[in-house]
């Protein structure tokens, strides 16, 4: 049985008593991990190397916390360095095989995936999927002649060396009740956080963070991207507002600092949309978010719209960044 995601966020982000239950198999789960994360580290479990510097992009929790605006936005900086970049994934939400598939703008999301969709389609870089993340990379370098690997989700996959690793956490959120599964969302323990290169944390950074912002653009048509509207537009207006995202508050609220009157229509994460989920009994507009546009585009139509997102960092992110990369390029 399923349980309701409310139930679940109360458990996790709030001393609840399921969660102190549950503590006897929070304490298994973390030494699994850490055991694993030891047979990895001493050789006992092959970690796969590549002829290219790997930089993986994850979490330490369960749910969205930004990391494909943040992979994009790494695609486009390394193309500005001269790099080639390719992307890979896992394809969560689609229906990956341990032989890798490569991904393109107008991939069908629902056979790879909504995240690989929305990166090739921003990045124009080439992307793959596998349940190997090793073997996707292999095809990209193999094919696709690329020189940098970026690796979307990953960080508990230690099967695949890398060079950089980065954490992303909801500086919101942050770490719940600082429990691991089942007893809280973490994957694994906050003191992981100490080994990583970098740790950005989105909206709200702590220290030794660097913070992420996301810039909104003005809404997009989802059946014709080419169209474009002021948001403003929609300001005192009722319009209804899509979203099956890890965390929609963030685009939720957005839209009411907007002076928008929204409708909310809230979805799992990776949702499988069918055409009857974003029509309503009305004539009004319907935004969402732009990772549900990819999945909604063959039933748009004129009244649907997307917000497009960027990531903003620091200088000091990319700073260090281009210091890491220094020091790997240099051996």
């Amino acid at each position: 049985m399923k349980l309701p995601d409310d139930f679940i966020n109360d458990v996790w982000y709030s001393r609840h008593i399921v969660s102190l239950l549950l503590l006897p198999f929070s304490w298994l789960y973390s030494l699994i991990v850490l055991l694993r994360r030891i047979c990895y580290q001493t050789g006992l479990l092959a970690v796969n190397q590549i002829d290219a510097p790997v930089i993986i992009v994850g979490n330490i929790s369960v749910g969205g916390t930004g990391k494909t605006p943040l992979v994009i936005w790494l695609a486009e900086y390394f193309k500005q360095k001269g790099f080639k970049p390719g992307i890979i994934s896992r394809g969560y939400g689609g229906k990956p095989s341990k032989k890798p598939q490569q991904v393109r703008a107008d991939s069908n999301p629902v056979v790879v995936g909504d995240e690989p969709v929305l990166i090739a389609k921003n990045t124009g870089c080439p992307v793959a999927i596998a349940t190997q993340r090793r073997r996707a990379a292999e095809e990209l370098l193999d094919h696709c002649s690329c020189n940098l690997i970026i690796c979307d989700d990953g960080l508990q996959h230690y099967s695949l060396d890398r060079d950089i690793e980065i954490a992303v956490i909801d500086g919101q959120r942050r770490f719940g009740n600082g429990r691991c599964l089942p007893a809280g969302p973490l994957r694994e323990p906050v003191s992981r956080l100490g080994s990583f290169d970098l740790v950005v944390s989105k909206n709200i950074a702590g220290r030794h963070e660097f913070k992420m912002e996301y810039i909104y653009s003005e809404p997009r048509s989802v059946a014709e991207p080419s169209q474009t509207l002021s948001i403003e537009e929609w300001s005192g207006k009722n319009v209804h507002a899509i979203a099956g995202i890890g965390n929609p508050d963030r685009f939720f609220a957005y839209l009411r600092n907007r002076k928008i009157k929204i409708i909310m229509h809230e979805y799992p994460d990776h949702y499988v949309y069918r055409e009857e989920d974003i029509y309503f009994d009305d004539e009004l507009p319907v935004v969402m978010t732009e990772k549900d546009a990819v999945k909604c585009v063959p039933f748009a139509s004129v009244q649907h719209w997307y917000l497009p997102i960027k990531a903003n960092l620091p200088e000091t992110f990319t700073y260090r960044l281009d210091s890491l990369m220094k020091d790997i390029l240099n051996g």
